[in-house]
């Protein structure tokens, strides 16, 4: 399979994936609106990212490597735009989850956005490096970023979302491992591709970040907007003081 098919894969699947999230989503609550639109632009965004690079208009050409002579490689900067938007959306959206009785500690999620954006700008400049020792030092910086960003999901927005009831807690769990995992594995494909180490070809390379983009953003936005649903079901029926454990919000 040629890059191109993976290219548009990702924009027909980014396509249809915005208009499914939008369609089963529910505004019946302004939580559960936020949600549906965070989950719907998610793919959105990507889709308008995976059509620039099919158009040839979201990559551009640079040397293979120092010593490559005239041998080039396509480098997809539209990548790193659609991931400075969805990321921090996914996180916006994962801190909504965390945090369903109200937002209480808005700080960390600046925090982790800021870090997340670190992350991207630094692999961005170590896909654009040239130099052995500079490009292997923005991965590292964005490998140490990267970190901080796991740091706020299961250190900071967990100790904040044990003070929601159980079936929020079990949600935030299930979608914060379900998105680090997926996360996990963006490193490992930008070391062995072309932009790192070069062990993977462009197709294939192409081809494992569409499916994890889709898995990320297509498969992980529709599960958490079902969920999302099932937990605004509950408000509604018990009153959104439940959203609380009941303990900790009589104690507040």
């Amino acid at each position: 399979m040629t890059p191109q098919f993976w290219l548009w894969l990702g924009f027909a699947g980014m396509s249809v994936g915005a208009a499914l999230i939008l369609f089963i989503g529910k505004r019946r609550t302004h939580a559960e609106e936020a949600d549906t639109i965070i989950h719907g632009l998610v793919p959105i965004i990507a889709a308008c990212s995976y059509l620039a690079m099919a158009s040839g208009q979201g990559s551009v050409l640079l040397p293979a490597g120092p010593d490559a002579g005239t041998a080039t490689r396509a480098f997809y900067f539209a990548r790193y735009i659609d991931w400075s938007f969805t990321t921090p959306l996914l996180l916006l959206g994962l801190a909504n989850t965390a945090m369903h009785s109200g937002m209480r500690r808005p700080a960390i999620v600046w925090g982790m956005i800021g870090s997340d954006l670190v992350m991207i700008v630094t692999a961005f400049v170590f896909g654009l490096s040239q130099v052995a020792w500079l490009k292997w030092t923005w991965f590292a910086i964005s490998c140490g970023a990267f970190l901080a960003v796991y740091y706020g999901i299961f250190v900071q927005l967990r100790e904040e979302n044990a003070r929601e009831r159980d079936d929020v807690r079990a949600t935030f769990l299930r979608n914060a491992v379900f998105l680090s995992v997926v996360w996990l594995a963006y490193p490992v494909v930008l070391l062995l591709g072309d932009d790192g180490l070069g062990l993977l070809g462009p197709a294939l390379g192409l081809g494992i970040i569409a499916i994890l983009d889709l898995v990320a953003k297509v498969v992980y936005g529709l599960m958490a907007t079902v969920q999302t649903a099932k937990r605004v079901d509950r408000d509604l029926a018990e009153g959104p003081a439940t959203a609380a454990r009941p303990h900790l919000a009589a104690a507040e």
